[in-house]
């Protein structure tokens, strides 16, 4: 929307948080509660945001610097820029003197702004387009919702023919009549960017909190003749803020239920949608299928057919199709170094693959088996007690329980090379840099430090002894 504006009010303390990281850094599904908001804009296609900052600014503005940063990889491309201004509201005066710092930076034009809240996140992009359309660029809109409790909300006041907003009352201001009222304001309003302006300008703090309360801005839209409409929603999760600990986990728990639903409409078969967190994105093919109690972070993607049981951590990778990841395997790729899983590839329980960690087709990688910088080729294994560390491992291969590749001398890190069809044996070491020729065996309890050739047996170990008629140390009483 070339002529939409958002403003993000950020500058909060959240006494209630009992936190030192400020409020809208607290993180809801893995990112901070402002990044949501953010997202949201970002899809709005807005040409313009300005996030105002206050509480601990300097802080949260090092934290949207990056958040700037991240979105700007080549992932998102394809996406709208998230690019914003921030200024600061110093003191911290109530919600309409929180807008009039943003104020200077709009532009006095036809355009519309958008005013959302950064401890606000799961408004959905759908709720706020039809917000924006009865804002029309003529109109006050107004999101609001009708609350069993409404107690602390700003009342929503109609006409009497119940078409028309003329007043929003805060609760510490209304009578007792007024607080009858079950319909509230949300907090988001979509408004002629030019009036808005004008509006802010008038707006004084003569109430019992002697704020400048965003509110009053209806007061002045009604004297100027200015319809104000109102949009009531009946979803509280799209309009709960996050004041304390407590509502931070209640809003975890409706996001990750909204993203199992979406899943699952997809087809995604969840054994438990309640025992189900993303933490970033998922991606998901035909026929999936995930256990209870798995996490995934980052980017993931899973191809069709792949399986995840219970109890998994996978974090940026990409799970080609009928993959099987057993119960209690720990995938942690990182952005830019993602685990990559070719099809049919096998991985647990009890495994874990690090950043840059590459299987290919059919690799069986099997319990308390760490894999790190490591290509596997088509059909290697190494099903039990082994660590793979910067290497590369042939089609075929077979790593034997108890082995290693010794990558680090304590300074730098070395490369193994394992060529097709070799078998290491158990309870071997292989000294980087070292490559073991193909077709070669490495026999049980080697340490290998230099290349072995092709098609070989290869011992290294000190000649076994036995002393006869040896008597074990006794203990002295």
């Amino acid at each position: 929307m070339a002529n939409l504006n958002v403003v993000v009010m950020a500058a909060g303390k959240g006494t209630r948080m009992k936190s030192a990281t400020p409020k809208v850094l607290q993180r809801l599904a893995g990112r901070p509660l402002v990044q949501h908001v953010l997202d949201t804009a970002r899809t709005l296609a807005a040409a313009q945001i300005v996030v105002v900052t206050g509480h601990e600014a300097d802080v949260v503005e090092a934290a949207l610097a990056k958040m700037a940063f991240a979105q700007a990889t080549p992932a998102v491309a394809s996406q709208h820029a998230l690019s914003f201004q921030t200024v600061r509201q110093m003191p911290q005066l109530g919600t309409g003197h929180c807008v009039q710092q943003a104020a200077p930076l709009l532009p006095d034009d036809e355009s519309i702004t958008l005013v959302l809240s950064g401890d606000v996140p799961l408004t959905k992009p759908e709720t706020l387009r039809t917000l924006i359309e009865q804002c029309a660029g003529q109109h006050l809109a107004l999101l609001t919702i009708s609350f069993d409790d409404p107690t602390g909300y700003g009342r929503i006041v109609r006409n009497t023919k119940g078409d028309h907003v003329v007043a929003i009352v805060e609760h510490k201001d209304a009578t007792p009549l007024l607080r009858e009222i079950h319909e509230c304001y949300s907090g988001i309003m979509a408004a002629p960017t030019r009036l808005l302006k004008s509006w802010l300008a008038k707006l004084d703090n003569n109430n019992a909190a002697a704020e400048f309360y965003l509110t009053d801005v209806v007061k002045h839209a009604v004297a100027a003749n200015t319809p104000v409409l109102a949009t009531c929603i009946t979803d509280h999760v799209e309009v709960d803020g996050v004041n304390s600990p407590v509502q931070l986990a209640a809003l975890e728990r409706a996001l990750q239920v909204r993203t199992a639903l979406a899943l699952m409409e997809q087809g995604v078969r969840l054994a438990d949608p309640a025992r189900f967190d993303v933490r970033g994105t998922l991606h998901c093919g035909m026929d999936v299928d995930i256990d209870v109690n798995c996490v995934f972070a980052g980017a993931v993607v899973l191809g069709d057919n792949v399986s995840i049981g219970s109890s998994c951590v996978i974090m940026d990778a990409t799970i080609e199709s009928g993959a099987v990841i057993q119960a209690f395997t720990h995938i942690e790729g990182q952005a830019g170094k993602p685990v990559l899983l070719g099809a049919g590839a096998k991985v647990g329980p009890f495994a874990r693959l690090r950043p840059g960690a590459n299987l290919g087709e059919d690799v069986h990688i099997g319990n308390f088996v760490e894999v790190k910088n490591a290509t596997l080729a088509k059909g290697a294994k190494a099903n039990h007690l082994a660590y793979i560390g910067d290497a590369s491992v042939g089609e075929r291969v077979n790593f034997g329980a108890g082995s290693i590749t010794a990558n680090y001398d304590g300074v730098n890190k070395h490369k193994t090379v394992i060529e097709a069809d070799v078998h290491v044996g158990s309870n071997c070491v292989i000294v980087a840099p070292a490559t073991l020729g193909a077709g070669g065996t490495i026999g049980a309890g080697s340490t290998v430090t230099k290349d072995t050739p092709a098609g070989a047996l290869t011992v290294a170990r000190g000649k076994q002894v036995s002393l006869a008629n040896w008597q074990r140390p006794i203990k002295k009483s």
